[in-house]
């Protein structure tokens, strides 16, 4: 979390930040939900991380893939919806 300074952000940070959010959510949240907590506690840093500021969103569904594949992160469907759990 942001404690004054902006740092800059990189894509491979956004592994760490659906962790922190999907943690902050109870362990499991909407892609929606995910972003929001990302957005509320990374703004700033964000919006001074040059290109990512523009792609964050798509960085973040990458994050999603990278954690599946390591057996940290599995997509739960409800209804219409996609549920990101941690495991």
């Amino acid at each position: 979390m942001n404690n004054g300074t902006p740092r800059i952000i990189t894509r491979n940070d956004m592994v760490q930040l659906v962790c922190e959010a999907l943690e902050s959510l109870g362990g499991e949240g909407t892609i929606v939900d995910t972003a929001a907590v990302i957005w509320k506690n990374y703004k700033d840093d964000l919006e001074s991380s040059g290109d990512i500021f523009y792609t964050w969103q798509y960085d973040m569904r990458w994050a999603r893939h990278k954690l599946s594949k390591t057996g940290k992160l599995t997509t739960e469907k409800r209804g219409k919806e996609s549920i990101w759990k941690l495991i």
